[in-house]
């Protein structure tokens, strides 16, 4: 089976050989807005990520990857997963951490 590599080449870690990540805050919002927390992770237990943001709407919640106002007023993310697995996990660590943070867990 042929490897697939990233955008730099390198090849893309699955199972056990992936890069840890880790949840190191959630920070709830109080009020009835579309935003619920902030989160920030641990990638590899070497870099810090700051700025997920779990939104809900009328379609549920989402995680929105952090992003940044560009100076023609759009706004451009600052961290972008290459594979659809890593951001899946991304997301599913931030929705469970919400969750258990809700529930007082």
């Amino acid at each position: 089976m042929k490897q697939r590599l990233n955008a730099w080449g390198n090849p893309i870690l699955r199972g056990e050989n992936m890069v840890s990540i880790e949840i190191v805050d959630i920070h709830k919002v109080c009020g009835d807005g579309a935003l619920k927390a902030f989160a920030d992770i641990r990638i590899g237990g070497t870099v810090i990520a700051r700025g997920f943001s779990l939104i809900k709407d009328k379609r549920g919640m989402h995680v929105m990857m952090p992003r940044k106002a560009g100076k023609d007023g759009k706004w451009y993310d600052i961290l972008v997963p290459l594979d659809e697995e890593t951001r899946l996990l991304i997301e599913n660590l931030i929705l469970e951490a919400y969750d258990k943070e809700v529930d007082g867990v």
